[in-house]
């Protein structure tokens, strides 16, 4: 019998969030096992040190956000979960906005806050 393929999520915090995902990442084991994990940089090496096998791009600033959303346009995600900073200013905005964007004209479930994360994760 073939296994069946795992769903691939992807995981951004922005640094002031970073605990916050971390936080809901070992809350929510049970569901987050069951997918591919893909991070940008520095969330991802966070994510690591909860012992998660995690595929990092590169961070947000440096263009983590546009790798993946290139994997939005691609097919190669199935969900996006980016705890955002909306008080704070980010020099990358452009690729956020693209990100966000992209998830909406492709159809990617995604979550900016925790409510909505808890959910998509066992949706998905």
């Amino acid at each position: 019998m073939n296994k069946m393929k795992k769903k691939r999520l992807a995981l951004i915090a922005h640094d002031g969030k970073k605990a916050e995902m971390v936080g809901f990442v070992k809350d929510n084991l049970k569901f987050i096992r069951k997918f591919d994990l893909i991070a940008t940089g520095t969330t991802g090496r966070y994510l690591e040190q909860a012992d998660l096998k995690v595929k990092k791009v590169e961070s947000g600033p440096q263009g983590g956000d546009a790798q993946i959303a290139a994997m939005i346009v691609e097919g190669a995600l199935d969900g996006v979960i980016f705890l955002r900073d909306p008080l704070g200013i980010h020099p990358h905005e452009p690729d956020i906005f693209m990100l966000l964007r992209l998830a909406d004209v492709r159809n990617i479930p995604l979550a900016t806050n925790l409510a909505s994360a808890n959910i998509l994760i066992r949706g998905l």
